[in-house]
């Protein structure tokens, strides 16, 4: 946004300190970071000025703030789940990823995805506990823009327990329990084996837990299995597979889950001869995933470790 540059000088009433504000910033260089904090002071400040906070909530709100950070730490991103619960990663993930080029809608990343997950062979399980929920069969085709399949594609996979916690909150689950890394065939197939997954509630013992019971709203998440589907020459897919019911899907507290990426997960209650000795009742789910041109880039883990 242009503005007229102003002088420096004394601020005395409301109306100067936006102003100043901006004039205090003219001279950076960097053009994309400058438009960036342009909006931001403008949008902040006309914020403030709609609202009025007292001096009180201004600092609450500081307060908040900061312990959003202070709950941060390698087992927990506080920050990742506000910026997920008030939609803004959401809004991100659309603005970046429209599907309109025909791809695999995308999803978002979550504050659970550590990385460094252990390399398994197709059709290997993840559940590594002793997990409890009926058994999950999961196969699929990675295919490129033209629909031919991807060889060769990674798929970064991870899950929340039945019980509803990824194996980083819970001491019982060992490490890197439903969690692994998975390569698609000569013919872009790859299938493993897990546990069907259950809704869960996001952490509500910090900030945005306070924030979620303020508002009176839920603080759980319809049933997922997170992917991201990585290629050379394809640019990196992260998604969510969900499973759950459409009253589930449409309460999600972080506003992730997407009609297109809804799986079907099949319940089968007598045996089936492509799956000898499963454990009845069992599930499966077949699911295709589409990737699009581009260069592969890969997230920073929002965590690194495991609670012990």
């Amino acid at each position: 946004m242009d503005h007229t540059r102003i002088e420096p000088k004394l601020i005395t009433k409301e109306a100067d300190v936006t102003p100043t504000v901006l004039a205090a910033m003219d001279d950076t260089d960097n053009l994309r970071l400058k438009q960036i904090m342009t909006a931001a002071v403008n949008h902040l400040h006309q914020f403030v000025l709609e609202t009025r906070p007292t001096e009180e909530e201004f600092e609450y709100a500081l307060r908040w703030i900061v312990e959003i950070g202070q709950r941060t730490n390698e087992f927990h991103n506080e920050v990742v789940l506000a910026a997920d619960v008030l939609g803004a990663s959401t809004l991100i993930d659309l603005i970046n990823n429209d599907g309109m080029q025909g791809e695999t809608m995308s999803a978002l990343l979550g504050p659970f995805y550590r990385g460094g997950a252990p390399v398994c062979a197709n059709g290997d399980c993840i559940a590594r506990s002793d997990t409890p929920g009926s058994s999950l069969f999961f196969s699929g085709k990675v295919v490129g823009p033209d629909g031919e399949p991807v060889a060769g594609a990674s798929l970064d996979v991870w899950q929340a327990s039945p019980v509803g916690l990824y194996e980083n909150q819970d001491e019982t689950q060992e490490d890197c329990n439903l969690r692994g890394k998975f390569t698609s065939g000569a013919d872009g197939r790859f299938h493993f084996q897990s546990v069907k997954p259950a809704g869960y509630p996001v952490p509500t013992d910090g900030p945005v837990g306070v924030l979620l019971r303020a508002q009176k709203r839920t603080p759980m998440r319809p049933a997922h299995i997170h992917f991201i589907v990585s290629a050379p020459k394809h640019k990196t897919l992260i998604t969510q597979i969900f499973s759950d019911s459409p009253e589930a899907l449409a309460a999600d507290v972080v506003f992730g889950a997407k009609q297109q990426i809804v799986g079907d997960f099949v319940m089968h209650t007598e045996p089936h001869p492509d799956y000898p000795g499963a454990t009845l009742p069992f599930y499966t789910c077949v699911y295709n995933f589409k990737l699009v041109a581009g260069t592969p880039t890969f997230p920073v883990p929002p965590i690194s470790g495991k609670k012990s």
